[in-house]
């Protein structure tokens, strides 16, 4: 890969998008329907500014929604499209969420895993919904926790480094998602899971 532009250099999103999560897919060993690789870049393409990431007020002011509170409003709309959406909506910034913003979550109320089953739950109800791209939306319900790792990746790419290394961090995240990206990050730093221990004697 070439060396990875500012995102505030890059011409073409969509295009460099598509080129990283192409490439993430194919080093993390990960097969899916091109649709879904569409839709993965699409949504980083969302999400370029973090406005879209939150909801404005009556007087344009941006604010921070929780997901339980649309999550309330999915299930209490009756109008079968305007839920679906809700639904989606859910799903797509607990995906950007847990992709993008792994290491500042662990500092939250709430960690990785309550948005990696919010968002694996809201997509299943996009998918029984749907007419069209059923299949796209039951995938990332399914492989919602490997779409996450594709994304960490990628923010891995486009976002500075901190300057410490959180190897506990790693290891929470691995315990409560089984990462394989978290894994192997751990194995590079000498730590080897015990549940992966018993997996290589197996």
């Amino acid at each position: 890969m070439k060396d990875s532009p500012n995102l505030a250099l890059v011409t073409e999103p969509s295009e460099y998008f598509r080129e990283l999560i192409t490439q993430t897919l194919s080093k993390q060993k990960i097969k899916t329907q091109p649709e879904t690789e569409f839709y993965l870049v699409n949504l980083l393409g969302q999400f370029i500014t973090t406005d879209t990431l939150f909801v404005r007020d009556q007087e344009g002011n941006l604010k921070d929604e929780p997901l339980v509170l649309k999550l309330k409003e999915a299930i209490e709309t009756h109008e079968p499209t305007a839920q679906k959406l809700l639904f989606r909506q859910i799903g797509d910034v607990s995906l950007y969420t847990a992709g993008f913003f792994q290491e500042s979550l662990g500092r939250k109320l709430v960690d990785v895993d309550y948005y990696i089953q919010m968002g694996g739950n809201a997509y299943q109800n996009v998918a029984q919904r749907a007419e069209e791209m059923k299949k796209v939306f039951a995938e990332l319900a399914e492989r919602f926790s490997t779409f996450v790792d594709v994304l960490a990746e990628v923010s891995s790419v486009t976002t500075p480094k901190s300057s410490e290394t959180d190897i506990l961090r790693l290891y929470e995240l691995w315990i409560k998602t089984k990462s394989e990206r978290a894994e192997k990050a751990l194995k590079e730093a000498g730590i080897i899971p015990l549940d992966s221990i018993k997996k290589d004697i197996q």
